[in-house]
């Protein structure tokens, strides 16, 4: 407990002595790396540009966890022996760039990671809100409205990926885990957005890899779009809906729900004896296996009304995994948010999701897999929170011989986050 008192007071060292730097080096059309950027999905599109000269903002993050957490199951393969201590502490650097009038670069490098120790590049985009570099005024009217995206990038599909924890990035997550079925990738490819009176509209393409090479393999593009609205009511009601799709009709190698290679939070539970965290870095996560072809589809409500907010999510994914003739199978994800923020300026939040996934093994065997988060945070600054979290999963249906027959796991979680 001492140790986690210093670890939070260096936190609050950290933040107030990036505080006042951060602030003044905000960009346009950017997303706030601290408690501004709660509930904010895409970058935002200013209307008034502050650009007079390239700017660079130099900012990151830091995350570490204390965990008491155990694990069961039916014994047929011996689970690791779970203490009750620290986890490896995670670290962003994040570059953001005002290039031009309305063009931003963006790249985010992991310095510490649960999968990876050492440094290495997350991945990067350029955002053009003004195409004033074509020529002064050009296309000024429809660039009002239109937003067009490219790099290796975390790619655009539902919403929740704004919500969940990118490495040490756990700012925007008010629980410590990510979602059951955790929908995340980076790939190369374009987006282009166009949002208008609250409706926002996205189509994208990109090449279908997350490792990236000119050797030739039978991968073939993804196509992505997403649908909403996205509107503030009144002063106190804000409301979003919006639908998303991910498909892809062959791939040697897809990583929708296989591509976070920073890690899962929950270190080694429903792990065999001999794991290693850095290798065995899912633990917790459903990944249905679909490595030649997916189509995914993902709704999202959210609804926040004074201090209190839900964000939901149904998703449902169809597709194949490797083998010869491999069958076509299905994947339901449900999860619901509901959050209470109270204080002066909604520093303190207590709130709960629960999340469920249900679908045919790769062995032809229904399964399904519940999960049960209860939360509570507290931004000692705007670029310091701290989170206290109880999970408790459950697995079901599962052959006997399996590691995840009678599984369960449940403990709390104390996590330390800076983030400026």
């Amino acid at each position: 407990m001492k140790t986690l008192k210093f670890t939070l007071l260096f936190c609050l060292t950290l933040a107030f002595s990036f505080n006042s730097f951060a602030q003044k080096r905000d960009l346009d059309n950017f997303r706030p790396r601290d408690q501004r950027g709660i509930n904010v999905f895409e970058a935002p599109k200013d209307t008034v540009s502050t650009f007079d000269g390239l700017k660079v903002r130099m900012g990151g993050a830091s995350t570490i966890q204390f965990q008491a957490i155990d694990h069961e199951n039916n014994g047929a393969v011996p689970l690791v022996a779970l203490g009750d201590n620290f986890n490896l502490a995670t670290a962003n650097l994040d570059i953001d760039v005002a290039l031009y009038d309305g063009v931003r670069m963006h790249l985010r490098t992991y310095l510490s990671a649960r999968h990876h120790p050492e440094a290495w590049v997350k991945g990067g985009y350029m955002l053009i809100d003004k195409l004033e570099f074509v020529g002064e005024g050009f296309m000024a009217e429809s660039m009002k409205y239109l937003t067009f995206k490219f790099g290796h990038m975390e790619i655009n599909y539902g919403d929740a990926h704004f919500r969940r924890t990118d490495n040490a990035m756990a700012m925007y997550n008010p629980f410590i885990g990510n979602y059951l079925m955790d929908s995340f990738t980076t790939e190369v490819g374009f987006e282009g957005y166009y949002r208008k009176n609250g409706w926002l509209a996205m189509l994208g393409v990109t090449n279908g890899k997350l490792n990236q090479s000119v050797e030739e393999t039978n991968t073939k593009a993804v196509f992505l779009a997403k649908l909403g609205y996205d509107k503030q009511l009144t002063v106190d009601t804000r409301f979003r809906l919006t639908g998303s799709l991910y498909t892809t009709s062959e791939s040697s190698k897809n990583f929708l729900y296989d591509g976070d290679r920073a890690g899962s939070r929950y270190y080694f539970v429903m792990e065999e004896e001999g794991a290693s965290a850095s290798g065995d870095f899912r633990s917790g996560r459903v990944n249905p296996g679909f490595g030649t072809e997916v189509t995914s589809i993902m709704i999202n409500p959210f609804i926040k009304h004074k201090g209190l907010e839900f964000f939901g999510l149904y998703e449902n994914s169809t597709g194949k995994g490797f083998g010869p003739n491999p069958p076509s199978r299905t994947y339901n994800h449900y999860a619901a948010d509901l959050i209470y923020r109270f204080g002066a300026n909604e520093d303190v939040y207590i709130g709960g999701r629960y999340s469920y996934v249900d679908g045919e093994h790769s062995s032809g065997q229904d399964i399904s897999v519940d999960r049960l988060q209860l939360g509570a945070g507290w931004f000692l600054t705007k670029n310091v929170l701290a989170k206290l979290e109880y999970v408790n999963q459950s697995y079901s249906d599962f052959n006997a011989a399996s590691i995840f027959a009678d599984g369960q796991f449940d403990g709390l979680m104390l996590e330390a986050v800076i983030s400026f």
